[in-house]
């Protein structure tokens, strides 16, 4: 599973998430990863990738320069997933009339 950093996304802070590096995280070392293994799917600093491609140098790794290839963290998807007016509920629909993903609550009260 992927590990990240906390961040201030629910406040709408312009902070940003960053991603721990796996195997130092299982040891409490609080260190920034810098690469990702698509196969593992764990992340990296440059030390620990050093022995993951000793180990396993057939798998493939995404440095900073492919952060597009990273995956999503689950608590930036379930922040874009919420409903702007109802923190408690998910987008789930969209209303073709208004160009609007909504919730269920918007659908029945906004979008009929």
């Amino acid at each position: 599973m992927a590990t990240y950093s906390k961040s201030n996304v629910a406040s709408g802070s312009d902070s940003f998430i960053d991603f721990c590096c796996s195997p130092c995280l299982e040891h409490n070392i609080d260190q920034w990863a810098d690469f990702y293994c698509g196969n593992c799917q764990k992340f990296y600093c440059a030390k620990c990738i050093y022995l993951h491609n000793g180990l396993f140098g057939k798998h493939v790794t995404y440095g900073r320069g492919d952060t597009s290839r990273w995956p999503v963290p689950k608590e930036v998807e379930d922040f874009l997933q919420k409903c702007d007016l109802h923190d408690d509920k998910h987008i789930e629909m969209y209303c073709n009339d208004h160009s609007q993903l909504c919730c269920t609550n918007c659908a029945f009260l906004n979008h009929r």
